[in-house]
């Protein structure tokens, strides 16, 4: 499903994790709940980590073969959590409610890996190891001795109740010796865990906003290792320092991890020993929350005990380390949750010069997870009430809406029901005569009776084999290219088969992440790019180049046809790969080191987190600042705002610069899947709406009455009604020039669908020969294409134009078919060794991968070794995409292009795959390229003489 979806499933659920487990040995006399199984653990699942109760994190369960073991998880917040064993497969329900619990139940026969399984959470760090060992199952203790100072022995396990050799100041530690589990100043149901009679607290819950500090007397270190506890706040401000006597410098210092339980740190002091310390607790933070209706953050404390020296370094099970610990800032202020469709548009806060207004809410429309924009600026709306289980084949409960603004208003005043029955629908874009649905496991087409706004006919089906198995990431975001192909994306965790009803496995195509496209009239389907995690959404800018934003990973990828780009998880098709394309973005929306799952609702201050839906590159008109124009939008999910990142050229490709946020809807519960503009230039989003901002298979944990639909506008902004179906084509190409793009794509489609026309050809041509602008030119390009206006000829002679941009189309449109002259071929090499474009050169290495693998040798030699190139963000990798196959054509000559390459990877790349096919003519071209390095005598040829060495040992 949307972004909601994955984004949730990792954003939340990626913040997901804590467990805290319980560790049962044993018994005898275990009571009847618990005499079936021979281990009990229990654990607490949230957002921080695998927790025992004694606090460790990540903790190692133990079990001796054969034992009955049970492990039962209770959910302590409000986030989809499960238990699963790696190598039994086995894995426990699916729990969303804060305090729900489910067991996985089993026999310990190997030592095996638990984990979280809902996407995402492994990642984040939901996992740890099961251990099956012989013999009993305990722990040893070390000794530690407290320190003594001038013969005395000092009170740094707080066993005196009270805190002589310690001085205190500020608030915080006035009353700071507590002696009961929990303590008078700690919830009810939290567990410290210390030790002794006594323990020290800055204030626990009830008193965190306390602050102050509390420092030890000064002694001798005289072991080689110390050890205490501590617990509280995992904020920068509450925590423990050892410090340096003599020149006040701070030696260690350790914070809590946002629990009560007192876990011991292990400190070296090896290079401090016969030096003087002390130690110094400081707790700076309030925790208060400026809101009144936020609350007080109550980890705003530290806890700690029993401060001792070991000869060697004690072993903890539970000790607390400091990678464990995630030390993050404040949660986002988040203003509201729940509100009204018009409430919520009041609460949003848009740059000055626009406002944000209700177009339709619940119950018109409810579960908007799909829509577009027909000819006559109506939208197209998907409810998608069968997610996100999959209904039997007959039983969907999806429907296709139709809403008009009649009068201006901003209100969409007219509602049509257009379809109903529809399963599982995640992506819709109408022409071409119908409506295109994805609709899992099939690609549909619906014919259109235009006259009444009715089905013509029955359902097609065009594709089917589109996987399931994450609901979230099925096939999604409908959108017709520059090129007059059906665009879309796909999610990384669902596993596709496609091809025609009926086809053969041959006749397939696997896509588990990526972009692909379809031909309306062609009827052929291709993967366009491979890789990403699960994007949810793609737009073209001006110059007909494919974006698309995607969620946990790093953002944003400009599409290349051909390119393979960084997977979330999962190996590439092709075993060769070796490496893919990353980002273009310089940044990431998330704040800290942990990963994207830890900045999960702390992140405002970076766009708000690492789950994003949505596409739109702004191109709406002359109405909107000129500052958004070829701008990239797109939903931030956790942080509940619109993200802009700034979409500029470098080298073959782009890179993605953050800009402000253009808008923050100020509501935990928004869930804006996407947004296009309309023809007036104005914004439409549709919003999901749901408190649950994670994927779950279990529906019963998403809200099924609630959806609103938003129009932001400009104050320069102008309603217009307009029915482009009526248009002529002299009106039509005219629109090819128009500043907002929403006419100009309407329009081409429109044309592409009427076909061939000689007039509209010649007016075309006229626009590509005449226009100063390229974007206009390019325009004019696209439409000849889609209508049969231009040939391989003419597209030939378009290689030599003198915009960069024209020649690069030129390149891509020659190779559609997958058929090439030999005038073509000609041409492809020379501008391979001569053209001085890096985009251009993008689109020849991009195009080798359409055409007869023999046929590449030329161009792929000349493009290996462009010495402008090797920097380059796309073309090194690309280059090897297009080259790798050639090996098993020609070892020698591959390795030959390869040793001369500029690019540093392309030799060991080209060694792999040689080494990998493993014939004695492969063996041979290793060796032969051996003995020339050795003879060389370089030592820059060291690695590859030993990677060829590998294959020629085996």
């Amino acid at each position: 499903m949307p972004l909601n979806s994955r984004f949730k499933s990792f954003l939340s659920v990626l913040a997901c994790l804590t467990f805290s487990i319980a560790h049962a040995q044993k018994s005898k006399t275990a009571k009847a709940d618990t005499a079936k199984f021979d281990r009990d653990y229990a654990l607490e699942a949230t957002m921080l980590g695998f927790f025992a109760k004694d606090g460790a994190r990540n903790p190692t369960l133990k079990a001796n073969k054969g034992d009955r073991v049970r492990i039962t998880i209770t959910n302590g917040e409000l986030m989809t959590h499960d238990i699963a064993m790696e190598k039994m497969g086995v894995k426990s329900k699916v729990i969303l409610e804060k305090g729900t619990s489910t067991s996985l139940v089993f026999t310990a026969d190997q030592t095996d890996t638990y984990y979280c399984s809902v996407p995402g959470h492994r990642i984040a760090g939901m996992v740890g190891s099961f251990e099956v060992v012989k013999g009993s199952i305990s722990e040893t203790m070390v000794t530690g001795y407290l320190p003594v100072q001038n013969g005395k022995v000092l009170n740094l396990d707080l066993e005196k109740g009270n805190t002589a050799d310690w001085t205190a100041t500020g608030e915080a530690f006035k009353d700071a010796i507590y002696s009961t589990d929990p303590s008078s100043v700690h919830e009810k149901d939290m567990h410290i865990g210390f030790q002794g009679q006594h323990f020290l607290s800055s204030g626990g819950t009830t008193n965190a906003k306390l602050t102050g500090q509390i420092q030890s007397a000064p002694f001798t270190v005289t072991h080689p290792f110390a050890a205490f506890r501590v617990s509280g706040g995992a904020l920068q401000d509450t925590r423990v320092e050892l410090v340096g006597a003599e020149k006040q410098e701070v030696l260690f210092h350790i914070t809590g991890q946002g629990r009560a339980t007192l876990q011991p740190v292990v400190v070296d002091l090896a290079n401090y020993q016969g030096k003087q310390i002390f130690i110094r607790i400081i707790d700076n933070e309030t925790g208060i929350s400026q809101i009144p209706y936020i609350p007080h953050d109550k980890w705003a404390h530290i806890n700690f005990d029993d401060f001792r020296f070991y000869y060697t370094r004690p072993e903890f099970p539970n000790e607390l380390k400091q990678q464990d610990i995630i030390i993050l800032p404040p949660l986002d202020l988040v203003l509201n949750a729940g509100l009204s469709g018009k409430d919520a548009a009041k609460a949003m806060t848009p740059p000055p010069g626009f406002k944000v207004t209700l177009a339709v809410a619940e119950p018109d429309i409810v579960r908007p997870i799909s829509f577009t924009i027909d000819s006559r600026g109506r939208l197209w709306v998907v409810e998608g009430h069968t997610y996100p289980v999959p209904a039997p084949e007959g039983q969907g409960r999806d429907r296709i809406l139709i809403f008009e603004d009649t009068n201006g208003d901003g209100t969409l005043d007219s509602r049509k029901v257009f379809a109903e029955g529809l399963n599982l629908v995640s992506g819709i874009e109408v022409g071409m005569g119908g409506v295109w649905l994805g609709a899992a496991p099939y690609l549909l087409f619906i014919p259109i009776d235009e006259k009444n706004d009715k089905p013509a006919g029955p359902v097609q089906k065009l594709l089917d084999g589109w996987g399931t198995q994450d609901t979230h990431e099925v096939l999604n975001n409908l959108r017709w290219g520059p090129d007059g192909w059906l665009y879309g994306t796909h999610g990384v965790f669902t596993h596709s088969n496609v091809g025609k009803p009926g086809a053969a496995d041959k006749d397939r195509v696997k896509i588990n992440a990526g972009v692909w496209r379809y031909h309306p009239s062609k009827h052929t389907f291709e993967v366009f790019a491979e890789g990403s995690s699960n994007p949810w959404g793609i737009d073209f800018n001006d110059y007909g180049h494919p974006f698309i934003t995607v969620c946990v990973i790093p953002h944003m990828y400009h599409v290349i046809q051909g390119a393979r780009y960084q997977r979330q998880a999962g190996n590439h098709f092709n075993p060769y790969t070796f490496d893919d394309i990353k980002t273009i973005a310089d940044h990431v929306h998330w704040v800290g080191e942990r990963g994207p799952h830890a900045g999960n609702f702390r992140s405002a201050s970076a766009g708000g987190g690492h789950a994003h839906a949505g596409a739109m590159i702004y191109l709406g008109g002359n109405s909107w600042p000129e500052v958004y124009r070829n701008q990239i939008f797109m939903n931030n999910i956790n942080g509940a705002r619109l993200n802009i990142d700034q979409l500029t050229r470098k080298g073959s490709g782009y890179i993605a610069t953050h800009q402000p946020d253009f808008l923050a809807m100020n509501d935990s519960w928004s869930q804006w899947l996407n947004m296009k503009y309309d023809p007036s230039g104005s914004v439409y989003a549709i919003d999901w709406y749901d408190k649950n901002q994670c994927h779950s298979p279990n529906p019963d944990v998403h809200d099924k009455t609630m959806g609103r639909i938003f129009k932001i506008t400009h104050d320069n902004d102008k309603w217009v009604k307009v029915d482009l179906s009526k248009a002529t084509d002299k009106e039509l190409v005219a629109y090819q020039l128009h500043a907002n793009e929403w006419y100009v794509r309407l329009a081409r489609t429109i044309l592409q669908q009427r076909g061939a026309n000689k007039k509209v050809h010649k007016a075309l041509w006229e626009i590509l020969n005449s226009n100063p602008d390229v974007t206009r030119k390019l325009r004019a390009l696209w439409t000849l294409h889609v209508t049969g206006g231009i040939n391989d000829k003419e597209l030939e002679a378009l290689l030599n134009d003198k915009d960069e941009y024209i020649r690069s189309w030129a390149v891509q449109l020659i190779v559609e078919d997958k058929i090439v002259s030999v005038n073509a071929l000609k041409k492809f090499a020379e501008m391979a060794k001569n053209e001085e474009s890096a985009l251009v050169r993008l689109y020849l290495v991009a195009s080798m991968q359409r055409i007869d693998i023999a046929s590449r040798w030329e161009v792929m030699e000349a493009l290996a070794s462009k010495v402008e190139d090797k920097d380059d963000h796309n073309l090194p990798l690309m280059v090897w995409y297009g080259l790798e196959p050639l090996a098993a054509l020609d070892a020698s000559r591959t390795l030959a292009i390869a040793e001369k390459s500029v690019f540093p990877k392309m030799l060991p790349f080209a060694i792999q795959r040689i080494g990998e096919i493993g014939s004695v003519d492969s063996k041979k071209a290793l060796k032969e390229l051996n003995e020339k390095l050795v003879k060389s005598g370089s030592h820059n040829q060291h690695e590859s003489i030993m990677l060829i060495g590998k294959y020629l040992d085996k």
